[in-house]
């Protein structure tokens, strides 16, 4: 028998500054007089009894429906030796099934008016379908019928690799910064699977064969690591018949699902790699710091710190280092916020003619003003906006709701936390961004990588 689970929604508090509908068009002094009314994702779920977690938020305003699945396999759970399986394994995943023409997904869904796609992530896999909500039940039985029945052949597995890596030499070889961060997510971390790439590499790629396809979906494609999220334009009962119906039987292996128990350890010193390349037009500065992860308290401070530093020509890092000086061609800062870490990471390609340590000295500087000087309210409200118009305009959808609560299951455990969001970006202070800083940035210990042309070499003004 299934367990009914209802998330509990959380009180939140008002919320000042803007007004949705007017956040692109208000100056700040006029939204910060009207509130913003911000209602919960009001969604239900459900455990079934051979561990499928299904998530259902119903929404009538469309008639239409998004219907998601989650699974807890993602790059951090390649095979050894395997970089970039699960990403391979998300293209087979389109192939035939025992009742499915391969490619069949396109024919349910886009030529009904509906769409398609797929994500990998270091974290997690994800299978996205949005349509018609007459077509509920097809879709249904569609993605039950390839968790359960998935039947891959020599012929697929070679197409698909192929097809792999030819994504790999577009993304990553042809580029002439392709390389970049790939080459840093593999310095910043030194024991945790998170420093192989989602991609992978076209030699360990080569490596794989038809009894890995079939290893990979029996270990982690199975109901007790996925979650089913469904939003949109349904009836609650019949959506559980149906889920019932298609997902029910579905048996729960008695094999343990296989989990990083890797802890990545913090730094214990800075370090520097340089790394020179044939096809580098300009020299490049990359530099990561350990951060922690998506479900922390400090997240939603890192997430305003993220914007101020580089959400658009505006931001600190492009005003300083591009239009001001000019050091830099370009900038950015990321905080990508993992179910098992976090990374920030800044990126930077010099100048025409400029110096390589010069920018890396006032890229360093902007971090430490951050940290150190006031911060302006109307800049902290700015950063804010921004962010709420982007989560809010993304939750507009039904596809956008589900994949708020999916990415909530899969980073933190609890799709609850699609709820705390949004409160936490509205209760983060100039002084919670400065501590976050200091701490992550500034007291945290960097990986440093320079990107430079082979054959170069290092300019006198660059020496240290």
């Amino acid at each position: 028998m299934a367990l009914i689970h209802a998330e509990p929604m959380p009180a939140l508090p008002p919320l000042p500054r803007i007004a949705l509908a007017l956040l692109a068009v208000l100056p700040l002094a006029l939204a910060a007089e009207m509130p913003l009314q911000l209602t919960p994702l009001d969604y239900r779920e459900r455990l079934l009894a051979n561990g499928l977690t299904v998530l259902s938020l119903e929404d009538h305003r469309s008639p239409t429906v998004a219907v998601q699945v989650w699974y807890r396999v993602g790059a951090k759970d390649d095979p050894p030796g395997r970089s970039g399986f699960a990403h391979l394994f998300e293209h087979l995943m389109f192939k035939r099934t025992r009742h499915l023409a391969a490619e069949q997904f396109d024919r349910l869904t886009e030529d009904v008016g509906g769409e398609n796609n797929a994500g990998t992530s270091d974290d997690g896999t994800q299978y996205l379908d949005t349509v018609p909500s007459g077509h509920l039940e097809r879709l249904l039985w569609a993605e039950a019928e390839r968790l359960q029945h998935l039947e891959v052949d020599a012929d697929s597995f070679r197409s698909e690799r192929a097809v792999v890596q030819e994504e790999f030499r577009q993304t990553v070889l042809t580029p002439p910064y392709g390389r970049l961060e790939h080459l840093l997510q593999q310095l910043s971390w030194q024991r945790h699977p998170y420093r192989r790439p989602t991609i992978g590499s076209i030699e360990d790629l080569d490596a794989a064969g038809l009894a890995d396809v079939r290893s990979f979906h029996t270990t982690y494609y199975r109901p007790d690591n996925a979650a089913l999220v469904v939003s949109g334009d349904f009836d609650p009962a019949q959506l559980d018949r149906w889920v019932d119906r298609h997902f029910g039987a579905i048996p729960r292996p008695a094999t343990v699902i296989p989990r990083v128990t890797v802890t990545e350890p913090p730094r214990t010193e800075d370090r520097r790699s340089t790394v020179r390349l044939p096809q580098v037009p300009l020299p490049a500065l990359a530099i990561s710091w350990l951060a922690p992860p998506a479900g922390s308290p400090d997240a939603a401070a890192l997430r305003i710190a993220e914007m101020l530093l580089s959400g658009g020509r505006s931001s600190r890092l492009h005003q300083t280092l591009v239009e001001r000086q000019p050091l830099a061609q370009e900038v950015s800062f990321r905080y990508d916020a993992l179910a098992d870490g976090g990374l920030c990471s800044l990126v930077a390609v010099v100048a025409g003619g400029g110096s390589l340590a010069r920018l890396e000295r006032a890229a360093l500087a902007a971090l430490r003003r951050l940290a150190d000087a006031p911060i302006a309210a109307a800049e902290i409200d700015k950063a804010r906006t921004l962010l709420l118009t982007e989560q809010l305009k993304a939750r507009e959808t039904v596809d956008g709701r589900a994949t708020a609560l999916g990415e909530a299951w899969l980073l933190t455990g609890r799709a609850g936390h699609a709820n705390d969001e949004l409160p936490a970006l509205l209760a983060v202070t100039a002084a919670d961004v400065q501590r976050v800083v200091r701490e992550v940035l500034l007291q945290g210990h960097r990986t440093t990588l320079e990107y430079r042309r082979a054959g170069s070499e290092v300019p006198r003004k660059d020496r240290r």
